[in-house]
Protein backbone atom coordinates (compact mmCIF):
# COMPACT_ATOMS: atom_id res chain seq x y z
CA UNK A 1 0.00 0.00 0.00
CA UNK A 2 1.35 3.46 -0.84
CA UNK A 3 1.28 6.40 1.58
CA UNK A 4 -1.63 8.15 -0.15
CA UNK A 5 -3.84 5.07 0.10
CA UNK A 6 -2.78 4.48 3.69
CA UNK A 7 -3.57 8.04 4.78
CA UNK A 8 -6.88 8.06 2.94
CA UNK A 9 -7.80 4.81 4.58
CA UNK A 10 -6.86 6.13 8.01
CA UNK A 11 -8.96 9.24 7.48
CA UNK A 12 -12.00 7.20 6.46
CA UNK A 13 -11.52 4.88 9.41
CA UNK A 14 -11.60 7.88 11.72
CA UNK A 15 -14.41 9.86 10.12
CA UNK A 16 -16.34 7.36 8.11
CA UNK A 17 -16.67 7.47 4.30
CA UNK A 18 -17.28 11.21 4.05
CA UNK A 19 -14.27 13.45 3.49
CA UNK A 20 -13.69 16.65 5.51
CA UNK A 21 -15.84 19.61 4.58
CA UNK A 22 -14.01 22.12 2.45
CA UNK A 23 -15.22 25.05 4.53
CA UNK A 24 -13.30 23.97 7.62
CA UNK A 25 -10.06 25.90 8.06
CA UNK A 26 -6.97 23.66 8.27
CA UNK A 27 -6.16 24.80 11.83
CA UNK A 28 -9.71 23.82 12.88
CA UNK A 29 -9.54 20.25 11.60
CA UNK A 30 -8.21 18.85 14.87
CA UNK A 31 -10.59 20.94 17.00
CA UNK A 32 -13.57 19.65 14.99
CA UNK A 33 -12.24 16.08 15.12
CA UNK A 34 -12.12 15.92 11.34
CA UNK A 35 -8.56 14.61 11.65
CA UNK A 36 -7.24 12.37 14.42
CA UNK A 37 -4.93 13.94 16.96
CA UNK A 38 -1.34 12.79 17.16
CA UNK A 39 0.90 12.66 20.19
CA UNK A 40 4.62 13.23 20.45
CA UNK A 41 6.62 10.05 20.87
CA UNK A 42 8.65 10.41 24.05
CA UNK A 43 10.08 6.89 24.05
CA UNK A 44 13.07 7.75 21.88
CA UNK A 45 14.26 6.03 18.72
CA UNK A 46 15.67 2.60 19.24
CA UNK A 47 18.63 1.54 17.05
CA UNK A 48 17.55 -0.54 14.10
CA UNK A 49 18.52 -4.19 14.54
CA UNK A 50 16.63 -5.83 11.70
CA UNK A 51 17.71 -6.96 8.28
CA UNK A 52 19.75 -4.57 6.16
CA UNK A 53 19.68 -6.07 2.71
CA UNK A 54 19.06 -4.40 -0.64
CA UNK A 55 15.42 -3.65 0.15
CA UNK A 56 16.29 -1.82 3.35
CA UNK A 57 19.16 0.02 1.70
CA UNK A 58 16.88 1.14 -1.12
CA UNK A 59 14.40 2.40 1.46
CA UNK A 60 17.14 4.43 3.19
CA UNK A 61 18.45 5.82 -0.09
CA UNK A 62 14.98 6.84 -1.26
CA UNK A 63 14.55 8.86 1.92
CA UNK A 64 17.88 10.64 1.60
CA UNK A 65 18.30 11.06 -2.18
CA UNK A 66 16.23 12.21 -5.15
CA UNK A 67 15.89 8.77 -6.70
CA UNK A 68 18.36 5.90 -6.52
CA UNK A 69 20.93 4.83 -9.10
CA UNK A 70 22.59 1.45 -9.25
CA UNK A 71 25.87 3.07 -8.20
CA UNK A 72 24.20 4.49 -5.07
CA UNK A 73 23.09 1.05 -3.98
CA UNK A 74 26.49 -0.42 -4.78
CA UNK A 75 28.15 2.23 -2.60
CA UNK A 76 26.33 0.77 0.42
CA UNK A 77 26.88 -2.87 -0.63
CA UNK A 78 29.13 -4.01 2.21
CA UNK A 79 27.93 -1.54 4.87
CA UNK A 80 25.91 -2.10 8.01
CA UNK A 81 23.25 0.38 9.12
CA UNK A 82 25.59 2.62 11.11
CA UNK A 83 28.16 2.80 8.35
CA UNK A 84 25.52 3.52 5.70
CA UNK A 85 24.00 6.36 7.72
CA UNK A 86 27.43 7.83 8.44
CA UNK A 87 28.26 7.59 4.72
CA UNK A 88 25.10 9.44 3.67
CA UNK A 89 25.67 12.12 6.32
CA UNK A 90 29.23 12.72 5.15
CA UNK A 91 28.58 15.97 3.26
CA UNK A 92 31.59 17.54 1.51
CA UNK A 93 32.75 20.81 3.05
CA UNK A 94 33.50 22.25 -0.39
CA UNK A 95 30.41 23.67 -2.11
CA UNK A 96 29.74 22.93 -5.78
CA UNK A 97 30.77 25.45 -8.42
CA UNK A 98 28.10 28.12 -8.81
CA UNK A 99 25.87 28.59 -11.85
CA UNK A 100 27.66 29.45 -15.07
CA UNK A 101 26.99 31.69 -18.04
CA UNK A 102 25.14 29.20 -20.24
CA UNK A 103 23.03 31.88 -21.90
CA UNK A 104 25.51 33.69 -24.14
CA UNK A 105 24.43 34.22 -27.73
CA UNK A 106 24.85 36.78 -30.50
CA UNK A 107 21.77 38.59 -29.21
CA UNK A 108 22.51 38.20 -25.49
CA UNK A 109 26.09 38.92 -24.47
CA UNK A 110 27.07 39.33 -20.83
CA UNK A 111 30.10 41.61 -21.03
CA UNK A 112 30.99 41.03 -17.38
CA UNK A 113 30.92 37.21 -17.46
CA UNK A 114 32.50 35.12 -20.25
CA UNK A 115 30.70 32.07 -21.58
CA UNK A 116 31.10 29.15 -19.16
CA UNK A 117 32.17 31.34 -16.22
CA UNK A 118 30.29 31.75 -12.89
CA UNK A 119 28.22 34.90 -12.46
CA UNK A 120 27.38 34.67 -8.73
CA UNK A 121 29.64 37.59 -7.79
CA UNK A 122 29.41 39.57 -11.03
CA UNK A 123 27.92 43.04 -11.43
CA UNK A 124 24.16 43.28 -11.95
CA UNK A 125 24.37 44.05 -15.71
CA UNK A 126 20.76 44.66 -16.84
CA UNK A 127 17.27 43.19 -16.57
CA UNK A 128 17.60 40.95 -19.62
CA UNK A 129 20.87 39.47 -18.41
CA UNK A 130 19.43 39.08 -14.91
CA UNK A 131 16.44 37.13 -16.29
CA UNK A 132 18.85 34.85 -18.15
CA UNK A 133 20.81 34.36 -14.94
CA UNK A 134 17.66 33.35 -13.08
CA UNK A 135 17.08 30.62 -15.66
CA UNK A 136 20.74 29.67 -15.33
CA UNK A 137 20.28 29.39 -11.56
CA UNK A 138 17.28 27.10 -11.96
CA UNK A 139 19.04 24.85 -14.46
CA UNK A 140 22.12 24.75 -12.18
CA UNK A 141 20.13 23.65 -9.15
CA UNK A 142 18.15 21.12 -11.19
CA UNK A 143 21.43 19.77 -12.52
CA UNK A 144 22.79 19.31 -8.99
CA UNK A 145 19.69 17.31 -8.08
CA UNK A 146 19.84 15.16 -11.21
CA UNK A 147 23.57 14.54 -10.78
CA UNK A 148 23.51 14.30 -7.00
CA UNK A 149 26.32 12.82 -4.99
CA UNK A 150 25.51 9.88 -2.73
CA UNK A 151 24.88 11.98 0.36
CA UNK A 152 22.01 13.89 1.91
CA UNK A 153 23.10 17.43 0.95
CA UNK A 154 20.75 17.97 -2.00
CA UNK A 155 17.74 16.53 -0.19
CA UNK A 156 18.43 18.70 2.86
CA UNK A 157 18.99 21.82 0.74
CA UNK A 158 15.60 21.30 -0.88
CA UNK A 159 13.99 20.57 2.49
CA UNK A 160 15.35 23.81 3.95
CA UNK A 161 14.14 25.69 0.88
CA UNK A 162 10.65 24.24 1.31
CA UNK A 163 10.68 25.35 4.96
CA UNK A 164 12.38 28.75 4.55
CA UNK A 165 10.75 29.37 1.20
CA UNK A 166 11.57 32.11 -1.33
CA UNK A 167 10.77 32.77 -5.00
CA UNK A 168 13.20 33.81 -7.71
CA UNK A 169 10.71 36.11 -9.43
CA UNK A 170 10.01 37.98 -6.20
CA UNK A 171 13.65 38.32 -5.14
CA UNK A 172 14.49 39.39 -8.68
CA UNK A 173 18.27 39.64 -8.46
CA UNK A 174 19.63 36.25 -9.51
CA UNK A 175 22.80 36.83 -7.49
CA UNK A 176 20.74 37.19 -4.31
CA UNK A 177 18.88 33.98 -5.13
CA UNK A 178 22.10 32.06 -5.66
CA UNK A 179 23.58 33.44 -2.44
CA UNK A 180 20.45 32.40 -0.53
CA UNK A 181 20.63 28.89 -1.96
CA UNK A 182 24.32 28.66 -1.11
CA UNK A 183 23.50 29.65 2.48
CA UNK A 184 20.90 26.89 2.81
CA UNK A 185 23.31 24.42 1.23
CA UNK A 186 26.08 25.34 3.67
CA UNK A 187 23.76 24.53 6.59
CA UNK A 188 22.42 21.25 5.19
CA UNK A 189 23.69 19.57 8.37
CA UNK A 190 24.45 22.73 10.32
CA UNK A 191 22.98 24.45 13.35
CA UNK A 192 19.42 25.56 12.59
CA UNK A 193 19.53 28.46 15.05
CA UNK A 194 22.63 29.86 13.37
CA UNK A 195 21.05 29.35 9.94
CA UNK A 196 17.97 31.34 10.97
CA UNK A 197 20.14 34.16 12.26
CA UNK A 198 21.97 34.32 8.93
CA UNK A 199 18.78 33.96 6.88
CA UNK A 200 17.33 36.94 8.75
CA UNK A 201 19.90 39.29 7.18
CA UNK A 202 20.34 37.38 3.94
CA UNK A 203 19.93 39.77 0.96
CA UNK A 204 17.43 37.51 -0.79
CA UNK A 205 15.26 37.09 2.29
CA UNK A 206 15.42 40.82 3.01
CA UNK A 207 13.81 41.34 -0.39
CA UNK A 208 11.36 38.43 -0.23
CA UNK A 209 9.79 39.25 3.15
CA UNK A 210 10.25 43.03 3.05
CA UNK A 211 13.11 43.18 5.53
CA UNK A 212 14.85 45.88 3.52
CA UNK A 213 11.71 48.02 3.83
CA UNK A 214 11.56 47.60 7.60
CA UNK A 215 12.44 50.91 9.27
CA UNK A 216 11.77 52.69 12.55
CA UNK A 217 9.48 55.09 10.70
CA UNK A 218 7.42 52.23 9.21
CA UNK A 219 8.07 48.84 10.87
CA UNK A 220 7.22 45.98 8.52
CA UNK A 221 5.96 42.87 10.33
CA UNK A 222 6.17 40.43 7.41
CA UNK A 223 9.43 38.70 8.30
CA UNK A 224 8.90 38.94 12.07
CA UNK A 225 5.60 37.08 11.67
CA UNK A 226 6.95 34.36 9.37
CA UNK A 227 10.03 33.98 11.58
CA UNK A 228 7.86 32.91 14.48
CA UNK A 229 4.89 31.33 12.74
CA UNK A 230 6.67 29.35 10.01
CA UNK A 231 10.41 29.20 10.60
CA UNK A 232 10.63 28.49 14.33
CA UNK A 233 7.66 28.30 16.73
CA UNK A 234 4.54 27.52 14.72
CA UNK A 235 1.09 29.04 15.11
CA UNK A 236 -0.64 26.48 17.36
CA UNK A 237 1.48 26.47 20.54
CA UNK A 238 -0.59 27.06 23.67
CA UNK A 239 0.35 29.47 25.11
CA UNK A 240 2.04 31.11 22.17
CA UNK A 241 3.60 34.38 21.09
CA UNK A 242 1.33 37.37 20.60
CA UNK A 243 0.72 40.11 18.06
CA UNK A 244 2.75 42.38 20.30
CA UNK A 245 5.66 39.96 19.97
CA UNK A 246 5.42 40.24 16.19
CA UNK A 247 5.53 44.02 16.45
CA UNK A 248 8.43 43.96 18.89
CA UNK A 249 10.43 41.55 16.72
CA UNK A 250 9.83 43.75 13.67
CA UNK A 251 11.29 46.72 15.55
CA UNK A 252 14.32 44.68 16.61
CA UNK A 253 15.03 43.93 12.95
CA UNK A 254 14.61 47.45 11.57
CA UNK A 255 17.33 49.07 9.48
CA UNK A 256 18.73 46.27 7.33
CA UNK A 257 19.17 47.22 3.68
CA UNK A 258 20.82 45.61 0.67
CA UNK A 259 23.93 46.73 -1.17
CA UNK A 260 23.65 45.46 -4.73
CA UNK A 261 27.22 46.43 -5.54
CA UNK A 262 28.73 44.18 -2.87
CA UNK A 263 25.82 41.65 -2.84
CA UNK A 264 25.61 42.00 0.94
CA UNK A 265 23.24 43.42 3.52
CA UNK A 266 24.08 46.35 5.78
CA UNK A 267 22.54 47.79 8.93
CA UNK A 268 21.62 51.41 8.37
CA UNK A 269 21.58 52.69 11.95
CA UNK A 270 19.63 55.79 10.94
CA UNK A 271 16.72 53.48 10.05
CA UNK A 272 17.07 51.26 13.14
CA UNK A 273 14.62 51.54 16.05
CA UNK A 274 16.79 52.14 19.12
CA UNK A 275 13.93 52.02 21.65
CA UNK A 276 13.39 49.17 24.13
CA UNK A 277 11.33 46.25 22.81
CA UNK A 278 8.99 44.48 25.25
CA UNK A 279 8.07 40.83 24.62
CA UNK A 280 5.23 38.86 26.19
CA UNK A 281 5.16 36.27 28.96
CA UNK A 282 5.77 33.60 26.31
CA UNK A 283 9.30 35.04 26.15
CA UNK A 284 9.45 35.54 29.93
CA UNK A 285 8.61 39.24 29.48
CA UNK A 286 12.01 39.78 27.92
CA UNK A 287 13.00 43.36 27.15
CA UNK A 288 15.47 43.96 24.33
CA UNK A 289 17.24 47.09 25.44
CA UNK A 290 17.60 49.62 22.66
CA UNK A 291 21.12 50.68 21.71
CA UNK A 292 21.99 53.85 19.86
CA UNK A 293 24.47 52.64 17.26
CA UNK A 294 27.09 55.15 16.20
CA UNK A 295 28.16 53.87 12.80
CA UNK A 296 25.72 54.75 10.00
CA UNK A 297 26.28 51.46 8.16
CA UNK A 298 27.33 48.08 9.53
CA UNK A 299 28.05 45.56 6.79
CA UNK A 300 26.99 41.96 7.12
Amino acid sequence: MNRKAFLQGSLKAFNGPESPKKDIAPEKLYENKVLPSFHRNLSGIEPYTGLFGDAEKLHLLRRTLFGVRKTDLEALKNMNVSDAVAFLLNVPSTPPTGPLNNYASLSLIDLSVPLGSPWGNAIYADGTINAARRLSFKSWWTGLILNQETNIREKMTFFLHSLIATETDVIGDARFMYKHNALLRSYALGNYKTLIRNVTVDPGMLVYLNGERNSKAAPDENYARELQELFTLGKTNNPNYTEEDVKAAAKVLTGWVNDRNTITSTLNTARHDATNKQFSSYYNNKIITGVQLNRPLMQR
